[in-house]
C-alpha cells in the first residue's frame, strides 16, 4: 500500500506557508513506513530540530482503480479517520531552496500516525466534518473538510490519471491552518467531531 499525501488543500494554510493556491491538486507520496498505528509513541528523529505536526482527514481506498471519473471517485474510498503528517520543517526548508525533493524531510519512518478507521456512512455529512488537533490539552489546530480546496472526488479523480489506486491505499486530503512544532513529552489528541482519534506522545 501507499500514503498520498495532499498539499495545499486549504486556503488559509497556504497563505500561512506563504505559498501559491495551487491550480490542481499538489501530491507527494509516503512509503508504508511511514504509518504509526494503535497510538504508539512517535520518537522525536535525531535528525531534526523543527518537527512540525499537520492533521489531515485521511480517506481508505477500497477498489482497485485508475482514471478514475469525478462522479464515480465516491466509490472508491470506503473510510475515514485523522492522521498526522509530520514534517521535518528544516529539511524541507534546505531541501527548497536547493530545489531538491524533499522526502527526506515527509517520507521518514513513523511520520503517518493514523487512527482507527470509521465507515463514512456513520459520519453523516463528510462534506463537512469538524476536525481538530489538541496538544496537551491546548487546540492548536482545527479545520472544517468543507474548507477544502479540492474535494474527495475531485482528489481522487486527478490523482488517479497518474497513479493506479490499490485497496488499502491511503489519503491524506491535506491539513487546515495552524501547523507548529511538537517537543518531546508532548501529547497529541485529534478528534473528528467528537470522536477522540488519536492520543499519543512525542517521546
Amino acid at each position: 500500500m501507499k500514503i498520498i499525501c495532499i498539499g495545499r488543500n486549504y486556503w488559509e494554510h497556504a497563505m500561512e506557508m506563504q505559498a501559491d493556491v495551487p491550480v490542481n491538486p499538489v501530491f507527494f507520496i509516503k512509503p508504508d513506513s511511514c504509518l504509526l498505528r494503535n497510538n504508539q509513541p512517535f520518537f522525536y528523529p535525531e535528525f531534526t530540530e523543527d518537527l512540525h505536526y499537520e492533521l489531515e482527514v485521511v480517506l481508505r481506498i477500497n477498489r482497485l482503480g485508475r482514471s478514475i471519473k469525478p462522479k464515480f471517485a465516491h466509490r472508491y474510498f470506503d473510510a475515514i479517520t485523522l492522521g498526522i503528517d509530520f514534517t521535518a520543517r528544516d529539511l524541507q526548508q534546505e531541501c527548497k531552496q536547493k530545489g531538491l525533493p524533499w522526502e527526506i524531510a515527509k517520507a521518514f519512518d513513523h511520520s503517518a500516525p493514523v487512527g482507527p478507521f470509521i465507515p463514512k456512512e456513520e459520519l453523516g455529512n463528510i462534506n463537512a466534518l469538524d476536525f481538530r488537533l489538541e496538544i496537551n490539552g491546548r487546540v492548536v489546530q482545527q479545520g472544517n473538510t468543507r474548507d477544502m480546496i479540492f474535494g474527495y472526488e475531485e482528489l481522487i479523480a486527478y490523482v488517479s490519471r497518474f497513479i493506479t489506486f490499490r485497496t488499502g491505499d491511503l489519503i491524506f486530503t491535506g491539513t487546515p491552518k495552524g501547523v507548529g512544532p511538537v517537543q518531546v513529552g508532548d501529547r497529541l489528541q485529534a478528534y473528528l467531531g467528537d470522536r477522540l482519534m488519536l492520543d499519543f506522545f512525542v517521546r
